[in-house]
């Protein structure tokens, strides 16, 4: 897979709050191009200030499709007061919490891609609950603990239409990276292991998995 945004979108990615690094971008964009031949919308979850929804945004314009991107807005464990991963700007002044839709909503209006973009304000298990649809792509970039990315791939992976793509951010295989990394790793490691999906390429910390096996089975849950 090999792709390339439009300069201006390029630029938009660059300039935008965000963690990702310009050459996972072009992997994960690359992917989305793909995904959209099928058709089908994209999915993230982890929207954060919109930063790879612009890459996602700019692929599902070129195919006709639309991308949904979960997100609560309140920032993920890393990214709360006290952590590395913190910005002051990301937090409402008059309620002292983070709240990163605003900002978002101002990357997806400077890149004049807000008519491909459903923005999903809740937490993802809510919302897979009740979703219901086959999806083209979904890229999994929210919450690094066990409990967060393990329901994300639970509540998400199933609905990856065959053919299309599961992607992993932030895969980090060394145990050092435990809080970072590790978590997402596991889940990457279950969906190898599910038999659903095959690895298509790895760029530092950004997999790419086609579905090219029966959705995989997620664990029954007592209430």
């Amino acid at each position: 897979m090999s792709a390339a945004p439009a300069p201006d979108v390029q630029a938009a990615f660059e300039a935008a709050k965000g963690f990702m690094p310009p050459h996972e971008g072009l992997a994960l964009y690359a992917a989305a191009v793909e995904a959209g031949g099928l058709g089908l919308p994209l999915l993230e979850i982890g929207t954060y200030c919109g930063r790879s929804t612009l890459l996602l945004a700019e692929a599902a314009r070129l195919s006709g499709v639309s991308v949904f991107t979960v997100d609560h807005h309140r920032g993920s464990e890393e990214q709360q007061p006290g952590w590395d991963y913190h910005d002051p700007e990301t937090v409402d002044a008059e309620l002292g919490v983070m709240d990163t839709l605003p900002l978002f909503r101002r990357t997806l209006r400077r890149a004049e891609l807000e008519e491909y973009v459903v923005a999903l304000v809740g937490r993802s298990p809510q919302i897979a609950a009740v979703w219901n649809a086959p999806v083209g792509l979904v890229f999994i970039d929210g919450g690094h603990t066990d409990e967060h990315a393990g329901a994300d791939y639970e509540g998400w992976a199933p609905h990856v239409a065959e053919g299309g793509f599961l992607v992993i951010h932030d895969v980090f295989p060394d145990p050092a990276d435990e809080f970072t990394g590790q978590a997402p790793y596991r889940v990457y490691l279950r969906a190898l292991e599910s038999g659903a999906f095959t690895e298509v390429s790895a760029t530092d910390s950004l997999r790419v998995l086609r579905r090219t096996g029966p959705a995989p089975a997620t664990p029954v849950r007592s209430h």
